[in-house]
């Protein structure tokens, strides 16, 4: 890291009064590898510096480069911008380049770094916060007015400035939004959302499973699923019920839909209904949910349990809560 690196170095005291300085939020690494997008090359830095010192501008630019689709250039402030309290700074800016063509209220967002070269160690030393800047017609240029005190840039024996020689650079990542995104919400007890199936001449019933018809509630075809004899684990001993979701072949790659669901037999004189409430997600792989043990072949026969009424008993789904999730774009 620098602090380490500069006491290598051995920095005098103002040196390191001027690093401190530098803006907190700033983050300063090192490394090996060169910026990945534009490097910009000074030969003679003292000529430059006297140059712009001497004119209105204060600054150089560089040729314009392209990163991430966008044409971008440097500008170099050798003496300081002084109108952002950079005086005794080298101070560095990344600036949007050509709009030319681009909408009304443009914007582009990225995050970058810019470099100075140690060419002693062989490392470039990177500037940058790691946050997202926004682009756009009223502010085009983000950099960093304090990029380096001119006390330590022009020490040959920081390696940043050797034989009137220093290198800068620039790497530019656009974060492009595809426009695309997904919104998810919950809908509570929602309309129609109780399925009632009535199951006639139950104790004549011979197959291994019995479908209600089709129920429709929050969008989307539910319909319960009936093992009136117990599934295969439970054959003979308990009665399975599931809830079913009919049109998940209608749904998008990938979808999950998230169910809180009562199955429930009815008790058709007291009210002493046998119930139970799941929790599940259902997909593709999986669009059904119930329960292979709900209630045991004893206690729907039962007469005091009034289960069944006429040889027909009562099943029923409610829908208690349902995620919602849309596409938008």
């Amino acid at each position: 890291m620098l602090g380490r690196e500069m006491m290598k170095k051995e920095l005098t005291e103002e040196e390191k009064g001027a690093m401190e300085e530098v803006a907190i939020d700033t983050v300063r690494e090192e490394r090996h590898v060169a910026p990945a997008h534009y490097s910009m090359t000074i030969d003679s830095f003292s000529l430059l510096s006297d140059m712009v010192a001497n004119s209105y501008l204060e600054q150089y630019e560089s040729r314009e480069f392209e990163a991430s689709g966008y044409k971008w250039k440097l500008v170099l402030y050798p003496n300081g911008d002084k109108s952002r309290n950079g005086d005794g700074y080298i101070s560095l800016y990344l600036v949007m380049a050509d709009t030319t063509g681009f909408p009304a209220g443009w914007e582009i967002n990225a995050i970058f770094k810019l470099f100075v070269y140690d060419q002693l160690q062989d490392k470039y030393l990177t500037f940058g916060d790691g946050r997202l800047r926004r682009f756009c017609a009223i502010k085009n240029k983000w950099g960093f007015p304090q990029m380096l005190p001119l006390s330590i840039f022009n020490n040959a024996s920081n390696g940043y400035l050797i034989g009137d020689s220093c290198v800068f650079g620039a790497e530019v990542f656009v974060i492009k939004s595809e426009g695309k995104g997904e919104r998810f919400s919950m809908i509570k007890d929602p309309s129609d959302g109780t399925f009632t199936w009535e199951v006639q001449y139950f104790s004549g019933l011979t197959g291994e499973f019995y479908y209600s018809k089709v129920y429709l509630a929050g969008g989307h075809e539910w319909k319960l699923k009936l093992f009136p004899k117990g599934h295969i684990k439970q054959r003979g001993k308990y009665l399975s019920l599931f809830l079913e979701l009919d049109d998940c072949t209608k749904s998008h790659t990938g979808w999950k839909l998230f169910v809180e669901f009562t199955l429930r037999i009815k008790d058709q004189v007291q009210s002493h209904h046998h119930e139970k409430t799941i929790h599940k997600w259902f997909s593709a792989s999986e669009n059904n949910w119930g329960l292979v043990s709900f209630i045991s072949l004893s206690d729907i026969k039962n007469p005091s349990n009034n289960f069944i009424v006429n040889d027909t008993l009562i099943v029923e789904g409610v829908l208690n809560r349902l995620s919602v999730l849309k596409d938008f774009a």
